[in-house]
């Protein structure tokens, strides 16, 4: 029997919940169960309300979307966890290429190239990702820069039994934290090189209003992970 995959949707007055939640349901790979954790909104809840019966729907107090993807994977069943903002979108065919890759390569964590969209759903940037030649380089860049975007990623979640959910502390940077907390850890990450995800680039996106916090939160975290990270490439010839 083919593994559950559970997509995840962290919530909070996103008005483009509706795109996320249609290609959620349009996955081509049958056995999903999509959640949507509502993060405490005041607006555009009832964008949700016509989903209802096909998915479901978890309120909580607002705490930051680290809150509740982690409430998320703790109400959740699938063996494979995916993780979709509110104002991205996934191609049909994400879930089921991934979770084949993952097999194939027995995969505890992957991650993709995305497609840039606007406002209106229209692609301005095609097929990006960062690209290195191999292991020890992929790891050594953690160090500097984050090359996953988290809604690109899918992981088993015995992968979070053994390294732990969400770092909560870290509000803007909680996906940097968990990629080089698993590389800390000798997790190895397999790169699909296909445009499986739609990242929307928008003036209200989180990346630009909290600029500042971000890039706080960045720095503690290289400094903290740098020498682990060296530790490790190191023991793929880097």
């Amino acid at each position: 029997m083919r593994p559950l995959v559970s997509i995840l949707i962290p919530f909070y007055n996103c008005p483009y919940i509706e795109h996320a939640i249609v290609s959620a349901l349009r996955q081509t790979y049958p056995r999903i169960e999509i959640i949507v954790v509502d993060d405490g909104s005041t607006i555009h809840a009832d964008k949700i309300r016509p989903f209802m019966p096909r998915i479901r729907y978890l309120g909580k107090a607002n705490g930051g979307t680290a809150t509740a993807l982690n409430h998320g994977i703790r109400m959740s069943s699938g063996q494979y966890i995916a993780w979709l903002s509110s104002d991205d979108m996934f191609y049909p065919d994400k879930v089921e290429k991934q979770v084949h890759f993952m097999l194939h390569h027995q995969s505890r964590l992957s991650f993709s190239a995305y497609n840039e969209i606007d406002a209106h759903n229209n692609v301005t940037r095609g097929h990006v990702a960062a690209r290195y030649p191999n292991t020890s380089e992929f790891i050594r860049a953690l160090a500097t820069v984050n090359p996953i975007n988290g809604c690109t990623v899918m992981l088993r979640r015995d992968l979070l039994s053994g390294i732990g959910l969400f770092n909560e502390d870290f509000p803007f940077t909680h996906d940097y934290e968990l990629w080089l907390r698993a590389a800390a850890n000798g997790v190895h990450m397999h790169f699909l090189d296909a445009p499986l995800t739609m990242y929307r680039v928008h003036s209200g996106m989180g990346t630009h209003r909290h600029w500042d916090a971000i890039q706080r939160e960045v720095a503690h975290l290289q400094a903290h992970y740098r020498p682990s990270l060296f530790a490790q490439a190191a023991r793929f010839g880097g």
